[in-house]
């Protein structure tokens, strides 16, 4: 319905903004303007602003602007129709009457919603009845509850051809009716209708009001296709512009500012039930403007969750074109992998709730998911597939429309791909007879710290099992903080302690069945280290030793060599010329080193501080001694 200017500026006069704001915010006043903190973004600092005068609010935090009817559609996840009738409800403002032609549309639709509930209190009953033995039976067997059934409105659709039909016929709805619900169908050959949904457990789709609008349903018999069944698209009911279970998920995916989106209908209902209340799913459609724009209404970055397979895999790529084109400031998607061959239902099941939350923490951000994919497309040995691989990049970037995001997409894959080529300086390794490693393309990776360093340790060992026979005393030595990673580590060392002749899949087997899978195929899926050409099953095993050596040097080596410069920092000043040459050798080998080591020593800390505050003043003064050294370097 189309509203008039005069009518929404009468709603906006009635309702000052700081009224609507409050409900959300706690405002205090600043002049002629009011200021809180965003509900948008957390913060310490007010950087949230309310002008009533001139009837807008502005988040500096997030960027949003808007008035009154922007405000709840942003903070409620209603829309814009929706936003206008409970504020001018709340203003005294009688909404406009609508045209004859819209309120004999609206009656028509009213008749089709009276229809599609009257067949899920009939699916209802039939699940409770002996013909809904069996798919009773399936739902308890997918571990729902009682409870849950009743809440989503699980029913069954009876094996008979026209069983709804006839009833709903008796309740005064007509043939046409059940045809423009998509309830039954009316074959070309002029044969009498028939149900649509037969022998399966059916589940209501629910609009915004929680409304009846369409079923899904799933096939009991084995052989029976196909094995999940929607109902078509109709007056009520569009695929591409609906999310499953939008209506029960709005409220906790606002309080929690996530939201979770799943493959499927049961999927949802296993992680409502596990306790995931902020669920949604697309219904099996590929994602579409629409849906991305009702998904960004209850939070700012959903996490897709895709199976842990191939299918899961291609999903999420496929999912990426279509997200790229309408990326805007502050909104995007996260990207979440499960194991291999599980999905969100298995999974939940099987590791329980606390595991599935930490695959959603580890979620990978769009462009992350960009970068994976475009660098499995294809090798880049060469300089021709290096540049094929830029243009792809460049391609996909033309695609994005909003120019500022584009603009921040070009500076990160810019800075990806020059981390990509750069070359790594060869350089001689104690004990290796004056033998000088080849060069290493150095990927765009974090620096290790102390978790990473775990993580690199851990995936080389799965990956090869033979490098515990070369670095066992070297590995038996690390110390991993992280209780889990070092519990992982500890299990595979054992494992091929107790079979030194283990391979790589009969390692993987058994660490998987055990209590340590879930973390090792989090780090398999989500771990940025396992971009590391050396950790990949494949690789020539010169390459690994020679790699895998230099990891456990750099590791070493840093903590040693930055704790000696740091205790050298108070009397740097007062230093011979031959302690200053040492001085300077060490900031050069610890520039070279080239990993980040995070230390929780505060001393240490503390020292590096000293050091950095003692050059900062060497530099700004003007000694002799100063210009003498700065010509030795």
């Amino acid at each position: 319905m189309k509203f008039s200017d005069s009518f929404l500026d009468e709603v906006r006069a009635r309702l000052p903004v700081s009224q609507v704001v409050s409900r959300r915010v706690q405002l205090k006043r600043a002049g002629r303007e009011w200021k809180g903190l965003s509900p948008f973004n957390k913060e310490k600092t007010p950087s949230f602003t309310v002008n009533d005068q001139k009837g807008f609010y502005h988040c500096f935090s997030s960027g949003r602007h808007g008035d009154i009817f922007r405000f709840v559609m942003e903070t409620e996840g209603l829309s814009f129709p929706e936003a206008v009738e409970r504020l001018a409800g709340e203003a005294g403002v009688p909404m406009p009457k609508p045209d004859p032609q819209y309120e004999r549309t609206v009656k028509e639709r009213l008749g089709l919603m009276d229809a599609l509930e009257a067949a899920a209190a009939f699916f209802e009953r039939a699940l409770q009845s002996g013909t809904g033995r069996d798919a009773l039976a399936y739902a308890e067997g997918r571990g729902l509850s009682r409870e849950t059934i009743r809440e989503f409105r699980i029913g069954c659709a009876p094996g008979m051809r026209d069983t709804l039909k006839n009833a709903l016929l008796q309740k005064g709805f007509t043939e046409a009716q059940l045809l423009d619900a998509g309830l039954i169908v009316k074959p070309d050959n002029g044969r009498p209708s028939y149900d649509r949904f037969r022998d399966r457990l059916t589940i209501p789709i629910l609009d915004m009001k929680s409304r009846v609008i369409a079923f899904g349903a799933r096939a009991l018999g084995p052989d029976a296709q196909p094995k999940y069944l929607n109902s078509p698209e109709t007056q009520l009911f569009d695929k591409g512009s609906m999310v499953f279970n939008f209506a029960r998920a709005r409220q906790s995916a606002f309080d929690k500012g996530e939201l979770i989106v799943v493959e499927g209908y049961m999927d949802v209902i296993a992680l409502h039930q596990a306790g995931f209340k902020n669920v949604v799913a697309t219904l099996g459609t590929a994602f579409t403007a629409r849906q991305m724009e009702l998904l960004w209404q209850l939070a700012p970055e959903p996490v897709i969750c895709f199976d842990g397979d191939r299918a899961g895999e291609a999903a999420a790529a496929r999912a990426v074109d279509r997200m790229l084109p309408v990326l805007r400031e502050g909104h995007s998607f996260r990207f979440a992998f499960l194991p291999q061959g599980q999905d969100p239902d298995d999974f939940v099941r099987g590791a329980g709730p606390s595991a599935f939350s930490a695959y959603l923490k580890n979620a990978m951000p769009l462009i992350d998911m960009v970068w994976r994919r475009e660098m499995a497309a294809g090798a880049i040995d060469t300089p021709e597939r290096r540049a094929a691989f830029e243009a792809r990049l460049e391609t996909l970037l033309t695609d994005i429309e909003n120019t500022r995001v584009r603009e921040h997409y070009r500076r990160e894959i810019k800075n990806r791909l020059f981390e990509l080529w750069r070359p790594q300086m060869p350089r001689t390794r104690s004990g290796g007879k004056g033998r000088t490693s080849k060069p290493v393309r150095r990927e765009a990776l974090p620096p290790p710290t102390d978790y990473g360093f775990g993580t690199i340790l851990t995936l080389a060992m799965v990956n090869h099992p033979w490098l515990l026979d070369h670095f066992a005393e070297e590995i038996a030595s690390v110390e991993v903080r992280d209780k889990k990673l070092a519990a992982l580590l500890g299990a595979a060392r054992r494992a091929i302690f107790d079979d030194p002749a283990m391979s790589r899949e009969a390692l993987l087997g058994d660490l998987r069945e055990g209590p340590h899978g879930p973390l090792l195929d989090r780090l398999f899926w989500e771990s940025p280290f396992t971009r590391l050409a050396f950790l990949r099953p494949e690789a020539p095993r010169d390459e690994v030793i020679d790699q895998f050596t230099d990891v456990i040097y750099r590791w070493r080596a840093l903590p040693t060599l930055t704790r000696e410069i740091a205790e050298s920092a108070e009397s740097i000043a007062e230093m011979s010329e031959a302690e200053f040459e040492r001085f300077a050798a060490l900031q050069q080998e610890v520039a070279g080193v080239g990993l980040q080591h995070e230390t929780d020593d505060a001393p240490m800390r503390d020292a590096k501080q000293r050091l950095q505050d003692t050059l900062a003043r060497l530099k700004n003064e003007p000694p002799s001694r100063g210009r003498r050294r700065e010509n030795r370097r």
